[in-house]
């Protein structure tokens, strides 16, 4: 049996970044419709079975009933069993129960934040982050169709996991020795004292930014280290940068049609693996992956490290390569 996760956040893509900025809104209908797809291709390239994630809106329901009414629908799918209560745990929970049942590849529909969530709950399994957030810059914006194909080659153990995913880099964030959060893009220390709204957008309040990766052509706060010095998913290290110097000025897509001038310090290189300790001068909050987290107090001590311990994605325009060059699609 073939299988695949499809965990679809509902909430993904509405945070307070929609009222400061001028970021799209993909709504619950088209998630439904981008599901429906994912699922219609991989039934195609022999996925026998999709578990869905439960939600508030009842994505996965609405799925199975479009398709089985539409007499599109030769498989299996089945809403997970799981106690659901509205919030990020869900995705974190769901994540967990589809690699006990051993799926062969998960497909999340969000931003930064749903892809962190879901890579907390994974180990090994190859992993597609579907862009349906504000903050894309893990999440790749792919057609559900082609997705759904890469989501059934690596679910179908064909072919060496270490050819058709890169092992992503992570920040793992340890207080008193402890691992207590990891973020996949960037962690965020600002001085707001107040979670609120989860999501940070708030450029002046800003002290330290550690990025994975950072790209001019990224939107989020990891384009402020992007515009100044850029690190790829594939380089072996990261970079921190303070925002409470002025060595430099520079402008960077920080949201979706909001550009900032910032000032900022010498961009620091963090290799892999290599621990950067950081004592807090005052109370504030960490932001993970683009929404607020962890609250600190003045004196506090975290350890900030950069590790290759991040999912296995799935490089979909490779994968569907090599299965085109060994005749997956051949009838």
């Amino acid at each position: 049996m073939i299988k695949i996760g499809i965990i679809a956040n509902p909430a993904s893509g509405k945070d307070i970044r929609r009222l400061v900025s001028h970021a799209t809104v993909v709504d619950n209908n088209e998630k439904v419709n981008i599901v429906e797809r994912i699922a219609l291709a991989a039934q195609k390239c022999g996925v026998t079975k999709v578990y869905i994630m439960p939600d508030t809106y009842q994505i996965g329901y609405k799925v199975k009933d479009n398709l089985i009414t539409s007499g599109e629908l030769d498989i299996d799918i089945e809403v997970l069993k799981m106690k659901f209560r509205g919030n990020q745990l869900d995705t974190i929970n769901a994540a967990e129960i589809m690699g006990e049942i051993k799926v062969g590849c998960i497909v999340a529909l969000g931003g930064d934040g749903t892809c962190r969530l879901v890579a907390k709950g994974i180990k090994d399994i190859p992993f597609i982050g579907l862009s349906t957030g504000t903050n894309n810059v893990y999440p790749k914006m792919i057609e559900g169709t082609v997705a759904g194909m890469a989501a059934a080659v690596a679910a179908s153990k064909k072919y060496n996991i270490k050819d058709i995913c890169k092992r992503d880099k992570r920040i793992e964030i340890y207080k008193n020795n402890k691992l207590i959060d990891i973020a996949l893009v960037d962690v965020v220390l600002s001085k707001n004292i107040f979670i609120g709204a989860k999501a940070i957008w708030n450029s002046r309040d800003i002290l330290k930014i550690m990025v994975t990766r950072g790209h001019p052509a990224s939107i989020g706060f990891s384009s402020l280290v992007g515009c100044k010095k850029i690190v790829k998913e594939e380089d072996d290290f990261g970079i921190c940068i303070d925002l409470t110097q002025d060595k430099y000025k520079i402008k960077a897509p920080i949201a979706a049609g909001l550009v900032e001038e910032i000032t900022l310090g010498e961009p620091e290189i963090i290799e892999i693996d290599k621990e950067y300790k950081y004592v807090l001068e005052n109370q504030g909050i960490i932001a993970l992956d683009g929404e607020r987290e962890v609250a600190f107090n003045k004196g506090d001590e975290f350890t900030f490290k950069i590790t290759r311990n991040g999912p296995f994605h799935v490089d979909i325009i490779k994968t569907l390569e090599i299965a085109q060059k060994n005749k997956f699609f051949n009838i």
